[in-house]
C-alpha cells in the first residue's frame, strides 16, 4: 500500500475522524504487507541454502565410471549453481503472474486556511491499474520460456561435466596403466643389472656394462616416480570434480582396450540437433519471440480506474469521486524496445546457425581423429608391440649368451617400454574421442547402434511380410 499526502497534511493535526480512519487503514493493511513480504517465495528456512550431498567415497574403495559420475552429479558445485538458476525462475514466473497493487490516496487541501468561505475537504481514493493488450499473459510466457532456457543451459552444462569427468576418469585409468608399465620396466631393468653384474664378475663383460645398466636402472626409477606424480595429479583433479580436496578412493576400474563399432559419419551427424547446445539455441529463439510479443503488448496504454469519497469539513457533506486515467501514446509507443527485441531475435537466429556449425565442425574433427586412433591402436597391438616384445626377448637372451652387446639389448628394452607407453596413450586418446563424440550427439554410441540395429531388423521384417 502507498500513502500519498499533499501539501502540509503531515505537518498539521488532521480532524479526529480522519485520524481514526487513517489509523484503521494502517492497522488493517499492515498484516497484508507482512504476508506479501513472504508470499510464495518457496524458501524453507529450515533447509540450508546450499545442501550439497556429502556422499564421498571411503578410502581404498575402488570406483567405476558410474560411481564417479554419480559423485560428480551429486556434489559438483558448478552444476548446482545452474540448478539454482532454474529454481530462481520459479520466483520470476510467480512475480510475472501477479496483478498490480492498488493505490490508496489521501488528499487534504487548505486545512490551515482561516477563510471560512473556502470549502476545505479531505478525499480518500483507491485506484487500480488495469493492464490491457495481454501484458500479463505475455509476461508470464516470457518467464516460462526463460525457465526452459535455463533448463537447457543446465542440461548443456551437465553434459559437459559428464564428458569432462569421463575424460578425467580415462586419464586416471591410463595413469594406473602407465605406472604398471613403469614398474614392470623397472623390474626388467633390475634383472638386466643383475645379469650385467654377473657377467662383469665372471670376466665376460667390461665393468662399463654394469655402470650402464645402473644408469638405465636410475632412469627407470625416474620414469616410475614421474608416472606416480602424474597419477597423483590426475586423481586429485578427478576428486575435485565432486568437491573433494583429496582423492579418498583406491583405484578406478575400467578397460582401456574396450572398443565400439564406429557408425558412418552421416548417421552421427543427424544426431547433432539433439545436443543441448542446439536445443538451447532453438529455445532462445522462442524466448526472443515471446519478448517481441511482450513489447508489442506494451504499445497499448493501460487504464487506471479510481474511486473514493470526499468529505467537506465545513458543511460535513460527503460525496463520491471517480477518476479515469489513460496515457496518450503520442511520443512513446515503445518503438525502441520493440526494435531492440527484433534485433535480439536476429542475433539468436545467427547464434543458432553458429552453434550448429560449431557442433558439426567438432564432430567432423573428432570423427576423423577417432578413425586415426583406431588404426593406430590396431597397428600398435598387432605389429609394433609383438615385434618390440620379441626383439627384447631375443636381445636379452642373446646378451646372456654373449651374442649381443649390452647396448643392443638396452635399445630393445627402451623400444619396448616406449611402445607400451605409446599404446597406453593411444588407448586413452581413443576413449577420450569416444567421449567427445558422445557429448556431441548427446547419447552413448552403443545405445545408438543397438537402436539402429533394431530399426534395421524391423524394416527387414516388414519387407519380408
Amino acid at each position: 500500500m502507498k500513502f500519498r499526502l499533499r501539501h502540509k497534511v503531515l505537518q498539521v493535526c488532521l480532524p479526529h475522524k480522519v485520524q481514526i480512519l487513517i489509523l484503521f487503514l494502517v492497522i488493517f493493511c499492515y498484516p497484508f504487507r507482512v504476508m506479501a513480504s513472504s508470499d510464495s517465495i518457496g524458501l524453507n528456512t529450515d533447509k540450508p541454502l546450499n545442501p550439497l550431498a556429502q556422499s564421498l567415497p571411503a578410502e581404498e574403495v575402488d570406483l567405476t565410471l558410474r560411481d564417479v559420475l554419480e559423485l560428480m552429479l551429486q556434489n559438483n558445485p558448478e552444476l548446482a549453481s545452474f540448478s539454482k538458476e532454474i529454481l530462481a525462475f520459479e520466483g520470476t514466473k510467480l512475480q510475472a503472474s501477479k496483478f498490480r497493487n492498488p493505490d490508496f490516496t489521501v488528499e487534504a487541501e487548505d486545512v490551515n486556511s482561516s477563510n471560512s468561505a473556502l470549502q476545505r475537504f479531505t478525499t480518500f481514493r483507491i485506484s487500480q491499474l488495469i493492464e490491457l493488450g495481454g501484458k500479463r499473459s505475455a509476461r508470464m510466457n516470457v518467464a516460462s520460456l526463460g525457465q526452459e532456457l535455463a533448463d537447457k543451459s543446465y542440461e548443456a552444462k551437465k553434459l559437459e561435466l559428464i564428458a569432462r569427468t569421463a575424460n578425467m576418469f580415462i586419464d586416471v585409468l591410463a595413469g594406473q596403466e602407465r605406472l604398471r608399465v613403469a614398474e614392470e620396466t623397472l623390474q626388467l631393468t633390475q634383472k638386466v643389472v643383475d645379469s650385467a653384474s654377473k657377467r662383469v664378475e665372471s670376466g665376460k663383460a667390461p665393468p662399463i656394462e654394469e655402470t650402464r645398466s645402473k644408469v638405465a636402472l636410475s632412469t627407470a626409477n625416474i620414469e616410475r616416480e614421474q608416472a606416480r606424480r602424474d597419477l597423483a595429479s590426475t586423481r586429485t583433479q578427478l576428486a575435485l570434480l565432486w568437491g573433494s580436496a583429496m582423492p579418498q578412493f583406491g583405484k578406478v576400474l575400467g578397460d582401456l582396450e574396450s572398443t565400439v563399432v564406429i557408425p558412418v559419419f552421416e548417421v552421427l551427424e543427424r544426431r547433432i540437433l539433439n545436443n543441448p547446445l542446439a536445443l538451447r539455441s532453438v529455445k532462445n529463439i522462442e524466448h526472443r519471440k515471446a519478448i517481441i510479443e511482450l513489447e508489442k503488448s506494451r504499445r497499448i496504454p493501460d487504464v487506471t480506474l479510481g474511486g473514493g469519497i470526499r468529505r467537506y469539513l465545513v458543511t460535513e457533506d460527503t460525496t463520491a469521486v471517480v477518476n479515469l486515467s489513460i496515457p496518450i501514446p503520442v511520443f512513446d509507443r515503445n518503438q525502441g524496445n520493440l526494435q531492440e527485441a527484433y534485433q535480439r531475435l536476429n542475433k539468436a537466429k545467427d547464434e543458432q546457425t553458429a552453434a550448429e556449425l560449431l557442433l558439426r565442425t567438432e564432430l567432423s574433427r573428432a570423427y576423423q581423429a577417432l578413425l586415426a586412433a583406431q588404426n593406430e591402436i590396431k597397428l600398435l597391438h598387432d605389429e609394433v608391440l609383438p615385434g618390440a616384445r620379441s626383439a627384447f626377448e631375443v636381445a636379452n637372451r642373446g646378451y646372456e649368451l654373449g651374442r649381443f652387446s649390452f647396448l643392443e639389448m638396452l635399445d630393445a628394452q627402451r623400444a619396448l617400454f616406449q611402445n607400451r607407453v605409446l599404446y597406453v596413450r593411444a588407448l586413452a586418446n581413443y576413449q577420450r574421442l569416444i567421449n567427445e563424440i558422445e557429448r556431441l550427439i548427446a547419447a552413448p554410441i552403443d545405445d545408438f547402434l543397438s537402436m539402429t540395429a533394431t530399426r534395421q531388423s524391423e524394416d527387414n521384417l516388414e519387407y519380408k511380410e
